[in-house]
């Protein structure tokens, strides 16, 4: 699909590998719809790439809605979908004293990264599919798992646990919506700079990048973005999770 003209929505856009995604689609010529619940980054990263910007809470039936249906009555029918909208808490299954890890923490993590995924993609894909194609297909959504999902880390069960479903969707997803000439593909970064990682220590952040064996560093947000380009131009990409880690397998801890 050609990212000219078409109208896209990326969910964390206001930064990060979201933010990434948004200027690279608004450079390839998107009209571009940030959805975010910052709303002085995510207006800030609009007016950047002349896009626009919707306060979306992705677990609330509502808001995300009423955001698919403003950002089309302002671009049109978005084409290109690409979830970034995420959290990463890290708490252990109990800690030192044995108390048990908060079950509204679980739940949260899971209501923001799993079922707020679904929550966009099922109402983006439905206002898609009474849409013409446009050549052989009608659009592409791109989700975001990550590494956590295969090699979960001590203290990420919950985050592991969230990222696991969205690799467990992606393939059924593509198969419902296959009639529709609608594609789903997810990306599992690896260990990439973004503001969950900039309250780190230098040395810190340097002792991840080397974890990595090629090439030994953080992942880009650009970098993350230029694989949501690759996806959106060939049409065989459909039902898969690429991982986008530099061969990284995160060890326990």
């Amino acid at each position: 699909m050609d990212i000219r003209g078409e109208a896209a929505i990326v969910t964390g856009g206001a930064s990060g590998l979201g933010g990434a995604t948004a200027e690279m689609l608004a450079a390839r010529g998107a009209k571009v719809a940030i959805f975010d619940l910052n709303e002085e980054a995510g207006k800030a990263a609009a007016v950047k790439i002349g896009g626009l910007f919707f306060k979306v809470d992705v677990t609330d039936d509502a808001s995300v809605a009423d955001a698919i249906a403003a950002a089309e009555a302002a671009h049109g029918v978005a084409r290109i979908l690409v979830n970034c909208a995420g959290i990463a808490p890290a708490i252990k299954t109990f800690n030192r004293e044995f108390v048990p890890h908060p079950l509204n923490s679980f739940r949260k993590a899971v209501e923001i990264n799993l079922v707020g995924t679904f929550n966009l993609l099922s109402k983006f894909a439905a206002r898609l599919a009474q849409a013409d194609p446009v050549g052989e297909e009608r659009g592409v959504i791109v989700n975001t798992a990550s590494v956590a999902a295969y090699d979960g880390q001590i203290g990420q069960a919950a985050y592991a646990a969230s990222k696991g479903g969205v690799v467990g969707l992606t393939l059924p997803v593509a198969r419902d919506l296959a009639q529709y000439a609608i594609r789903v593909v997810t990306i599992a970064p690896g260990i990439f700079w973004t503001p969950m990682l900039a309250g780190l220590p230098p040395a810190a952040t340097e002792s991840l990048g080397r974890q990595v064996p090629f090439p030994s560093r953080l992942g880009k947000p650009e970098e993350y973005a230029q694989l949501v380009e690759s996806i959106v131009a060939n049409p065989m990409l459909n039902g898969e999770v690429i991982r986008l880690d530099g061969a990284i397998r995160m060890a326990p801890k």
